[in-house]
Formats: C-alpha cells, structure tokens, sequence
C-alpha cells in the first residue's frame, strides 16, 4: 500500500468491514491484485467473503467500448473503462479508486456519466478514498 493513501485506505476498507459500504468486485479485480504488496492482497482476501463478485458480461462489454468510443480513455487503458461499465452496469452509487489518471478524474468523471445517461444508466459518483471516509467527529 502506498504510504501516502494508507491510513485512509485503512479507514475505508475497516468501514467496509462495519458495513457502511458494501464491495463489488470483479476477476479483473482479482487479476490486478495478483501483483499487488502481500499485505493488500492479504486484505482483500479477508474482505471477499463480504464482498458482492460481478461478471463480465455483453452487457458490461458493450459500455466499456461506448467509454473507449468517446474517447474517455484508449484502449491501451481498457481495464480501466471496464472498471467502470462494471460498477456502472451493478447499479452500484459510488466508485472508490485509487487511479486518479483514469478514473478519479475530474475531466473524465462527468464523460463517463454523460455516457451512462446516453446509454439508459445512472449517473456513478467517483471519489477517492480520502473523500468518502466517515472520521472520528461525524456521525455515520
């Protein structure tokens, strides 16, 4: 884990685990895991089991390549837009990333929802975890 994102990393996947946010995850996130610090792939193990696995389908396919289409991203960054069709396609409200080239991004966060709107979804909000952790003196 990067030293400068690891106490707020911490702090969400700690508020996932006391269910203020529910994990959608994929085998893409899993393959990219694969490479990852022990010590992260060791959390996301202790989280799967409490976490929603989304498939890839036709479906979730055919957004990433409406991202790719709109220029969003190239497909050298393909993952990336299938990340978000993934989450998108899920009905899931929020993104959590830690890519602030391709995804936490704020020229790419309003294209992509302009895409999800064109093509019949919802609107995805896309933050990093700094920006959606509760902290002590709130109420969660």
């Amino acid at each position: 884990m990067d030293e400068e994102f690891r106490d707020h990393s911490r702090a969400f996947f700690e508020q996932v685990r006391q269910g203020r946010f529910a994990l959608v995850v994929s085998a893409v996130v899993q393959d990219e895991l694969a490479g990852a610090p022990q010590e992260v792939r060791t959390l996301f193990e202790r989280l799967l089991p409490v976490s929603e696995i989304v498939d890839v389908t036709s479906e979730v396919i055919a957004l990433q390549q409406a991202y790719l289409d709109a220029g969003i991203l190239t497909p050298k960054w393909q993952d990336d837009a299938l990340h978000v069709a993934l989450a998108t396609a899920a009905g899931c409200k929020l993104i959590v990333s830690w890519n602030f080239k391709h995804i936490v991004h704020f020229q790419k966060i309003p294209r992509y929802n302009a895409v999800n709107v064109l093509n019949g979804y919802d609107p995805i909000a896309i933050h990093a975890p700094q920006e959606v952790i509760a902290h002590d003196d709130e109420d969660l």
